[in-house]
């Protein structure tokens, strides 16, 4: 089954609530790239006006494990993911209409190679770049998944 913006988005209201009622919502989404906009508003602020940290991480790591997703399901594979490791940086605050966007769906293909011809697990570094509606950049994250096959009991 392809992942969709739409599936992605019913998913989140089911299974992760606070993705979906601050907001966050995936926009397009293909083999190379994905994009997730998410609007300043009362329910997603910080005392200083401006988007919430950890608002900017759930639509970024969205980007990216979006992507990872969709690679594991086109896989036919049972392989498992996880973030191990992120860093972030902000540069403006967040506030409007703030589009974070990933094009590192090439990079998992190498990944989802290695742990299925090995069996070991695998790490990538994905980035994901939040963008106001100026096109100014107002956080970067970096998100390490590691991916490997499951092990049938």
């Amino acid at each position: 089954m392809k992942l969709t913006p739409s599936k992605i988005n019913t998913f989140n209201f089911f299974k992760l609530p606070s993705v979906f009622f601050t907001g966050v919502r995936v926009k397009t989404i293909d083999n190379n790239a994905c994009t997730v906009k998410v609007k300043h508003r009362w329910i997603n602020q910080n005392p200083f006006k401006s988007m919430f940290w950890a608002v900017q991480g759930m639509a970024a790591e969205l980007t990216t494990g979006a992507l990872v997703l969709a690679k594991i399901r086109s896989s036919g594979k049972n392989i498992s993911m996880l973030v191990s490791n992120n860093n972030a940086t902000f540069t403006k605050k967040a506030t409007g209409k703030i589009t974070f966007t990933c094009k590192d769906g090439h990079l998992i293909d190498e990944a989802l190679k290695q742990t299925i011809a090995t069996g070991e697990g695998q790490t990538l570094w994905m980035q994901s770049i939040g963008t106001n509606q100026d096109g100014v950049i107002v956080s970067t994250f970096n998100f390490e998944w590691s991916v490997k096959v499951k092990n049938k009991k």
